[in-house]
């Protein structure tokens, strides 16, 4: 029989269910929880937990309407335990008692029933009863019990009840509820209040109902909205599956960055729960639903708003309360009230998503003139007025207000109200979380009346969906602004909004509108100013990597937009990124070394920043990013997710970086701006390799060849190229490595391309090609010098050396032991362990430099090189620490590399053993594990389930 496994309730049902069997166990338990806190799914995996071991345990479950049923349930407990007595062999005695408890229950006889439940609970067989839901039971049956004492029940007779709590999880119920239901409770021996579940157990139901690991966002949301109540994560799942909002990527799960909070459909539980409180009570929940965060203001505010009398709201409150839909706040001395507050967020949003939309504008009205007239002035100026309202501290105080006035819209002051929409959104700019910067800016939009001043909100609403990843919203915006520019719009402002424009466009993938930007004949019309024009057509020109004609666009017009300081801003940085791209980087480091002018608008700064950041990033200069965040003041966590990618990837934080690939990908929203086209998923590619996973890298790389028309795809030739080598397959990877090259130099480019030049010479030298090797480490030491990276020279270094001739032993040194220290002084762990790798296995050095790299490619996670590693420190004759961790991470990168689907044959090239030692590791893997097929291994790893020695 299965037993039903229940999360964050384990030790409870291990525990009540020992205490239930033992001799000396309790004779009455309670079980209590708040409404959706999991009471039924308690009380049914106890009772299948009993019966498992052969205990009887039938379950009673009271129903709405039970209440009016006197002496119900006491019939249900006498049948329930005669039908399991001594084997429930029918004797016409018992027949007899039966129909007189019957007779009892229509004639409504207490005394009658009373005699029979009592002959039952002293006559027991050895069982358990269980009664679920127990506050709909009728008065009368619960009298009964509770006037029997338990000592009198027979010896082996447990009873199991379970009963809502009203006041929140760890708190006392208020005396007085429910009298029959208090009395029998106070005879119980055991009482056990189910808690809510804590962040990492709501993971772990997300994990069961998704059949995938849960992004720790979306933990955090359901655990949010939910508040650790079971019922409101499921409901609230079953919402975001009906708008397809959660996305499976590799076997995690995420949630769509635009999906929104789903309503509760009319016959949820929790819905219909407060529908059944009639009014005023759903009057009051509705006004709150907005109102409460105003603390003790609101009931006066909602009264107000309802046209209810002070006494009808304070009485919904009140009932509201008791039903247990909102809780009391408590001051610090737990005596007075500071307000109420929703006891499920979910709850609250689905009341307030059934406001209409004229009554939502009032309520929110109330709450921003109450707000705004608690900061104003008294009349004579001597003072200040007390507070018509302040926010609680269970509110966000950032989004409550704009939210409020984003809402309210023409009802309070359009002009007030546009300004402090704009101030928040710039406030929480960029809005990493989604808290609302483009709601607000475009509400801020349709409040402004002037042309010039509501096109300057239309712009700033179209840069913060660029910066959100709304490309589409982002490029009507600004086309709606350059169709015609209205009179008062600035150079600076024209410009911004041509590079909107641009940058937007890239975004879509619209390669044919870059092209019609791009060209000359397509601006012969436009009253826009001419820096304007050659920023925006500089601009499409690098974005569709036309890189030289980009340079000498800028070049031979420079007088025409260089003179203005903040004018020639953009095109100065598009110049330098053409330049460096081309193999000249001097003009980039200046701009990248330069402080921003503090005229600069913030959007530009944040928008500069984060590009050279990437760039920086895309050449592996982690130093040099580093250090720009800290000379601009820039938190990491305020960097887009690309760029907080590429850092992670760096750092060795891998997980991290995968974690972000995966929720960009789940979110459609992978776009990153030229030269870093496909950069993240050849970065990402890469990883996977490393963990060996090298089916699923080229299924990647794959999935993006040719997403955007015209774009060079160096970075995914180099990264299949990798996954080619690393198989054995050297054929295609030389040609798209070859490939790669030849189109970079099509175009100038010389970003990118060391990583080509170094991976065709270590090709080349692994097939034999010596000649040919010691020309591609000459071609990417040029590439070096004109990129004057330390990525291309620390490449240089170690090919350099790789391709000198045996004997000349002492240059081969010199280079390998500068390329140690330069990549010690990058710092980027992976790097370094590679490094330290390659120059042991030469021979130069002390070979204990294979223990770093060994820890280092842990930390990692780069299992595949992490077993390389291994093979060189037993081949150097060193030991490898850790045998049973040794044993383990052999077996997992096995079963990875089988649930990938390679052959013993594959396999054996990417580990560097035979077919034979292949076949029989993976016998022994099955042996230990207890599987029967790869396709059990396989199946076990992709469904999650860490691989462990076990009986199966």
């Amino acid at each position: 029989m299965r037993v039903p496994q229940l999360v964050g309730r384990d030790r409870e049902l291990g525990e009540t269910n020992a205490r239930l069997r033992g001799p000396g166990g309790p004779r009455l338990v309670v079980v209590r929880a708040e409404p959706g806190g999991g009471r039924t799914s308690f009380a049914r995996a106890l009772a299948a937990r009993l019966r498992a071991e052969g205990l009887p345990c039938p379950v009673l479950t009271c129903v709405a309407g039970d209440e009016g049923r006197p002496l119900l349930l006491a019939l249900r407990l006498v049948t329930a335990v005669r039908g399991h007595r001594a084997g429930a062999v029918p004797s016409r005695p018992a027949d007899r008692r039966g129909l007189r408890a019957l007779i009892a229950l229509e004639e409504g006889d207490a005394t009658a029933m009373g005699h029979a439940l009592r002959e039952a609970l002293t006559r027991s067989p050895s069982m358990v009863v269980v009664v679920d839901d127990l506050q709909r039971a009728d008065p009368e049956s619960l009298a009964l019990l509770g006037g029997f004492g338990v000592e009198r029940w027979a010896p082996g007779f447990r009873l199991v009840v379970t009963a809502v709590q009203r006041a929140p999880a760890g708190e006392t119920p208020p005396a007085g509820d429910d009298p029959p239901l208090a009395q029998l409770v106070r005879r119980a021996a055991d009482e056990i209040v189910l808690r809510r579940l804590a962040a990492r157990e709501v993971g772990e139901l997300l994990t069961r109902r998704l059949a995938a690991t849960p992004d720790p966002g979306l933990v955090r949301r359901v655990r949010e909205l939910s508040r650790g109540i079971p019922a409101a994560v499921d409901a609230l799942l079953a919402g975001w599956t009906r708008q397809g909002a959660i996305r499976n990527v590799g076997g995690h799960a995420f949630l769509s960055s635009e999906a929104p909070v789903p309503v509760l459909p009319d016959d949820d539980r929790f819905v219909v729960a407060l529908r059944a409180l009639g009014e005023p009570g759903g009057t009051v929940a509705r006004a709150l639903s907005v109102l409460w965060p105003l603390g003790r203001a609101a009931p006066a505010l909602a009264a107000a708003w309802s046209a209810l009398s002070a006494d009808e709201v304070h009485a919904g409150i009140r009932g509201l309360v008791k039903a247990g839909v909102m809780d009391r706040l408590h001051d610090a001395d737990g005596r007075l009230t500071r307000g109420w507050t929703f006891r499920v967020p979910l709850v609250e949003h689905a009341v307030r998503e059934r406001l209409g939309p004229v009554e939502r504008a009032r309520l929110s009205a109330v709450a921003v003139e109450a707000l705004w007239t608690a900061g104003e002035p008294t009349v004579t100026g001597t003072g200040r007025r007390p507070p018509a309202a302040s926010l609680l501290d269970e509110a966000d105080a950032e989004t409550y207000l704009p939210d409020r006035i984003a809402e309210a819209g023409v009802l309070v002051d359009r002009r007030r109200a546009a300004a402090d929409l704009t101030a928040a959104a710039q406030q929480i700019h960029p809005d990493r979380g989604g808290r609302g910067m483009t709601r607000w800016l475009r509400a801020a939009h349709l409040l402004v009346d002037e042309p010039a001043a509501r096109e300057l909100a239309l712009l700033r609403y179209g840069k913060g969906a660029y910066v959100a990843g709304e490309y589409s919203a982002a490029r009507a915006a600004a086309e709606t602004i350059l169709r015609e520019p209205v009179q008062g719009l600035t150079a600076i402002t024209l410009q911004d909004t041509a590079v909107l424009l641009v940058a937007a466009a890239a975004g879509e993938g619209n390669r044919p509108l870059l092209d019609r930007i791009a060209a000359e004949s397509w601006w012969r019309e436009s009253p826009l100013p001419t820096a304007a024009v050659l920023s925006a057509r500089a601009l499409a020109l690098s974005q569709s990597q036309r890189w030289r004609e980009t340079r000498d666009l800028l070049a031979r017009t420079a007088s025409l937009w260089n003179a203005d300081p903040l004018v020639r801003v953009l095109p100065e940085w598009f110049g330098a990124c053409a330049e460096w791209v081309l193999g000249r980087p001097d003009r980039f480091r200046r701009a990248v070394a330069t402080p921003l002018a503090p005229e600069l608008p913030p959007e530009w700064a944040y928008s500069l920043t984060t590009s050279q950041f990437d760039q920086l990033l895309g050449a592996r200069d982690l130093a040099a990013a580093t250090a720009l965040l800290s000379a601009r003041g820039l938190p990491v966590e305020a960097l887009p997710p690309y760029s907080r990618f590429l850092r992670a990837d760096l750092l060795g934080r891998w997980d991290e970086a995968l974690t972000l690939a995966r929720g960009m990908l789940a979110d459609g929203r992978t776009f990153s701006p030229a030269p870093g086209h496909h950069l993240l998923h050849a970065r990402w590619a890469a990883i996977l390799l490393a963990q060996g996973r090298a089916t699923s890298a080229t299924r990647l790389l794959r999935s993006v060849r040719g997403d955007r028309e015209g774009q060079l795809e160096l970075f995914l030739d180099h990264a299949e190229a990798e996954v080619g080598r690393a198989l054995g397959d050297t054929g295609s990877a030389e040609r798209l490595l070859r490939r790669g090259l030849r189109e970079a130099e099509a175009r100038g480019q010389v970003y990118g391309t060391d990583e080509l030049w170094a991976s065709l010479a270590a090709l080349q030298r692994e097939t034999g090609r010596l000649d040919e090797a010691a020309h591609s480490a000459v071609r990417l030491r040029r590439t070096a010098e004109r990129l004057g990276s330390g990525r291309a020279h620390l490449l240089s270094l170690l090919v350099s050396a790789d391709v000198l001739p045996r004997e000349d032993t002492d240059a081969t040194r010199r280079l390998l032991l500068e390329a140690v220290a330069l990549a010690r002084s990058r710092d980027q762990p992976f790097e370094t362990a590679a490094t330290l790798s390659a120059v042991a296995r030469a021979g130069v050095g002390p070979k204990e430099q294979l223990y770093e790299a060994y820890e280092l490619f842990g930390e990692t996670g780069a299992a595949l090189w992490r077993f390389h590693t291994r093979t060189a420190m037993r081949e150097a004759a060193l030991s490898v620490p850790g045998r049973r961790q040794v044993a383990e991470e052999n077996d997992r990168l096995l079963a990875t590399l089988v649930a990938e689907g390679l052959s013993n044959r594959r396999i054996a090239v990417l580990l560097r053993l035979t077919e034979e030692a292949v076949a029989t590791r993976l016998s022994r893997l099955l042996t230990r594990t207890g599987l029967r097929s790869r396709a059990e291994v396989a199946t076990l790893l992709l469904a999650g389930d860490p691989l462990t020695v076990t009986d199966r």
